[in-house]
């Protein structure tokens, strides 16, 4: 048996194994064995990892200036490009995604560091008229503190970043706790951070196996604001935790997003647009188009295209360029995805393809479309979180936005239509935070991401994200260096 990799934590600018001594094991999804050996840090690590950022935050980082700050994001993003084919890999080889979609992410992503770094050197408050002119009045805008960033399982890195980014362009200090499912990337990374030159305790990372890690983490009384990706229901709890400290949230959660396809549209292109929105990732995204709402009438030519493009995906080794979909990226969200499918099947529905468990074993879910479901339906009504993707039908306009809102999610939707009216029209009416119109899962660091209702709160990346990482303080200044009744307001 090969030897495992080993990895560290990092806190205060240090490497750092766990108080305890634990260590666990990181599972390749493709080959079904570990492949590495992680820190099995706890609640003893995330308060050193805390007193480390607080002590930063008063420290050398205090000191610097937005200029300096930028210089520091734009480097460690030059080091992520550098980086990225390592870095690609160990993402892989935690979660099962294809080599060739992670690559790509991870070489894109020091654009998020360069993005936020323009902006770190731009945070200017203003000075307010003040109705008594014996006082100049004006605004600062500060860093909100500690800011813990929890991180999913699926593009550990990409996610990481959107709350890492601006909080460090902000002047946040943050602690990072990666997934159980897939640390590795993230730990590594903790050492692209003391390249840069980001002084110590800035960025600490720390992974564990219990959910105590990151409970600890969320309720931590030192910690100023909680930035969340996951789970509705883990982002009710990170959210209940932080309410008892006043602590600020971000929420990236879940979705059940809509693809409304009008019979005018390009099915050719619908049909590679519902592929990538539900089976790029092995649908392993929060923003997976996982409900088709098409016209009654080709309802039955567009998912005759998507299921035959969807039966001919090849799914194996990630690293073969030649793969298309990789398996799911652990045995608990394996059985997750094949017990909706047996679900849906008890309700009555129609497999259009796929349905089950692929020939090659292991993780892999064959892509999967279903017909016959209504919106009550399990299928529809709940978020998989894998390569299944259910068909509903409309005949009017308003019967199709009212489809795609019947839902408690609010994260991201489509309209393919050729019509520029109606297009725009429908995506004013769809309530979800993105709304791509003959497209569909494109992001940039420029433009908001998040959700309504049951999809979170808050935005991450574009241009007032950084502003989630900061307070406004009124400075009041008095001109006249006299007196006043102090029994007064004002």
């Amino acid at each position: 048996m090969a030897e495992l990799e080993r990895f560290h934590l990092t806190i205060g600018g240090e490497p750092a194994q766990a108080r305890s001594g634990a260590t666990f094991e990181s599972q390749n999804p493709y080959t079904g064995r570990p492949w590495a050996m992680v820190p099995d840090g706890g609640p003893e690590d995330v308060d050193a990892a805390v007193e480390a950022a607080r002590a930063a935050l008063t420290g050398e980082w205090a000191s610097l200036t937005g200029f300096a700050r930028a210089a520091l994001l734009r480097r460690l993003g030059d080091l992520v490009t550098r980086d990225a084919e390592r870095l690609a890999t160990l993402e892989v080889y935690d979660s099962g995604k294809l080599y060739r979609e992670m690559l790509g992410q991870l070489r894109g992503l020091g654009t998020w560091f360069h993005y936020f770094a323009g902006l770190a050197d731009k945070l200017e408050g203003r000075q307010i008229p003040s109705p008594n002119p014996d006082y100049l009045v004006y605004t600062r805008k500060e860093p909100v503190g500690v800011v813990a960033a929890i991180t999913p399982w699926n593009s550990p890195l990409l996610l990481m970043t959107w709350k890492l980014a601006p909080a460090l362009a902000a002047g946040c200090t943050v602690v990072v706790k990666p997934s159980e499912h897939s640390p590795a990337a993230t730990l590594a990374f903790g050492d692209l951070v003391a390249e840069a030159g980001f002084p110590p305790g800035v960025v600490n990372v720390v992974a564990g196996l219990s959910r105590e890690t990151g409970a600890r983490l969320a309720s931590h009384p030192g910690v100023d604001k909680v930035a969340f990706t996951g789970s509705t229901a883990t982002g009710r709890a990170v959210a209940r935790a932080a309410a008892d400290n006043l602590s600020a949230v971000t929420l990236e959660l879940g979705g059940k997003s809509p693809q409304v396809v009008f019979p005018d549209a390009d099915l050719k292109a619908a049909a590679n647009g519902v592929i990538a929105g539900v089976f790029a990732a092995t649908g392993q995204t929060c923003m997976a188009g996982s409900r088709l709402i098409v016209h009654a009438d080709v309802h039955d030519e567009l998912v005759r295209l998507v299921a035959e493009r969807a039966s001919a995906i090849r799914l194996g080794d990630p690293f073969d360029p030649e793969t298309e979909m990789g398996p799911v990226a652990n045995a608990p969200q394996y059985e997750k995805v094949l017990g909706y499918l047996d679900t849906a099947r008890d309700e009555g529905a129609t497999v259009a393809c796929g349905g089950g468990a692929a020939e090659l074993g292991g993780l892999f879910v064959r892509p999967t479309v279903l017909t016959g479901v209504g919106p009550g339906s399990t299928i529809v009504r709940e978020e998989v979180f894998g390569p299944v993707l259910s068909a509903l039908t409309f005949s009017g306009e308003d019967e199709a936005i009212a489809l795609a809102n019947d839902t408690r999610f609010g994260l991201a939707g489509a309209v393919w239509t050729k019509d520029v009216h109606r297009a725009h029209r429908v995506a004013a009416r769809i309530r979800a935070g993105s709304v791509w119109i003959n497209a569909y899962r494109v992001v940039a660091p420029s433009v908001p991401f998040g959700g309504f209702q049951s999809s979170g709160l808050g935005r991450e990346n574009g241009i007032d994200a950084i502003n989630a990482y900061t307070e406004d303080k009124a400075v009041w200044v008095e001109l006249t260096g006299g007196t006043r009744d102090p029994f007064t307001l004002g």
